[in-house]
């Protein structure tokens, strides 16, 4: 499968290219490229959340797609209008810019980081007969079990969300035909994540392609 539509900046900031130019969490963007056409935000924390780094790649007509519980929060710093947002609780499912969007709740089991009554979520986004799953901050959880996708971008340094291992048999468990592993080497987990997330997955189902892009 061809993956090099997929970019991830760092940590979970990541671009796709299709049919539409997509971001997630978009976070320490250094280049003012303006070519957005929907930026997703998975949760208000500072590295999926970053109000600098929406005014670089947003142009006029930019959709941005975020949890219904961060309307009450600023987006002025951004330069998007609340016209421009669309607010949306954990699964739902709605057409927007021309594509399929669903919700998937994103918490912690046990941690305190990212809690399920805070209703923050990932996305399934459907582009060019492509189901992309990009879960935001989240363990292994009941609701995530339920995903059904093309290509997954999670992520696998632990700490505030499920680390390498887990993560290699939730993706096998799940079957994809590609993933892409997210949310290490900078602010947690180690460089060497993405190689041993890679290595265990594929001692499990060596059918599910994985993509470093970190």
């Amino acid at each position: 499968m061809n993956l090099t539509n997929i970019t991830v900046n760092t940590q979970s900031s990541i671009r796709i290219e299709g049919s539409k130019i997509l971001y997630f969490d978009p976070y320490l963007i250094q280049t003012a490229s303006h070519d957005a056409d929907i930026i997703f935000i998975t949760h208000e924390h500072y590295d999926h959340f970053d109000p600098k780094s929406i005014k670089m790649i947003s142009k006029e007509g930019t959709l941005l797609i975020a949890p219904e519980s961060m309307k009450k929060k600023t987006l002025s710093e951004s330069g998007i209008t609340a016209g421009q947002c669309l607010f949306m609780n954990p699964e739902e499912r709605n057409e927007a810019g021309g594509l399929t969007v669903e919700t998937i709740p994103a918490y912690n089991k046990l941690k305190p980081f990212h809690t399920k009554g805070k209703k923050w979520q990932g996305y399934i986004v459907t582009m060019d007969d492509l189901r992309y799953y990009v879960s935001g901050d989240t363990d292994v959880n009941e609701d995530i079990r339920k995903v059904q996708c093309d290509i997954a971008l999670i992520p696998i340094g632990g700490f505030y969300t499920m680390d390498w291992k887990q993560a290699a048999e939730y993706t096998a468990q799940m079957k994809p035909k590609a993933v892409v592993p997210t949310h290490y080497g900078s602010i947690v987990g180690e460089k060497t994540d993405g190689a041993d997330f890679k290595k265990a997955l594929q001692q499990m189902d060596s059918s599910i392609e994985v993509a470093l892009k970190l």
